[in-house]
């Protein structure tokens, strides 16, 4: 009997976590089905937005040091 009781917390906490995976996957709404498939796209243009800006301020960023690498010669 004393064997029983700690084998039963050893077996309860896999069964307790399978239980909440399969509780998560079934909850309606979760996750990206959430998502409405207009708002992807906005995010997907806003990314690219601040991806070209952030190519823009590198692309600045390297050419004042490329100018002051010349004066110093």
């Amino acid at each position: 009997m004393d064997k029983l009781l700690y084998l039963l917390p050893a077996l309860g906490c896999p069964v307790g976590m399978g239980a909440m995976m399969w509780f998560m996957m079934k909850r309606p709404g979760s996750g990206q089905q959430a998502q409405q498939p207009g708002s992807l796209a906005a995010q997907d243009q806003e990314i690219a937005g601040l991806r070209a800006e952030v190519d823009q301020l590198r692309a600045g960023q390297r050419t004042p040091a490329a100018s002051e690498d010349r004066g110093a010669e």
